[in-house]
């Protein structure tokens, strides 16, 4: 684990809110000047604490009205057949998160899809198929009461 300075939390923690912010901006609210503001930034990405700079999608307005939770129960706990199947959910764009669990079930899939008929093709013709899953259970989201990637630090 990396020991934050209080600096370096409330860069990150502004940095979450609008990674577009400028240096000017940046140091003005902690209180420093724009090169060690800078300086810091590139600390934190070179040592993995930010990992990358993405623009977050509003998925209805992009077409994509369906969200699903698969959990999926492998057939065998083989380190080769968890290996493919890793593999093969990797390649699926579909496929947003996937979660290696411990519980009723092995792995947890957040799934984006357009519309119930491109979920059904995925389920039949991608996600069932692979040697490795012995059982899938879906889960249809109604709504979102919360939706953030920020991780407030204190």
């Amino acid at each position: 684990m990396i020991v934050l300075d209080l600096i370096d939390k409330q860069l990150v923690n502004l940095l979450q809110q609008n990674s577009k912010a400028n240096i000017k901006e940046i140091a003005i609210k902690i209180g420093l000047t724009q090169t060690p503001t800078y300086e810091r930034i590139k600390r934190l990405e070179k040592s993995g604490i930010i990992k990358k700079y993405i623009a977050v999608l509003n998925k209805e307005k992009v077409g994509f009205a369906i969200e699903v939770f698969c959990q999926v129960t492998l057939l065998v706990h083989s380190k080769e057949l968890i290996t493919k199947f890793e593999n093969a959910i990797n390649k699926m764009p579909e496929i947003i998160e996937c979660f290696h669990v411990a519980g009723n079930y092995d792995y947890l899939l957040k799934v984006i899809v357009k519309d119930m008929k491109s979920y059904q093709f995925f389920l039949k013709n991608k996600l069932s198929v692979l040697d490795s899953v012995g059982n899938v259970q879906s889960t249809f989201v109604m709504s979102s009461t919360k939706d953030t990637e920020i991780l407030k630090l204190s």
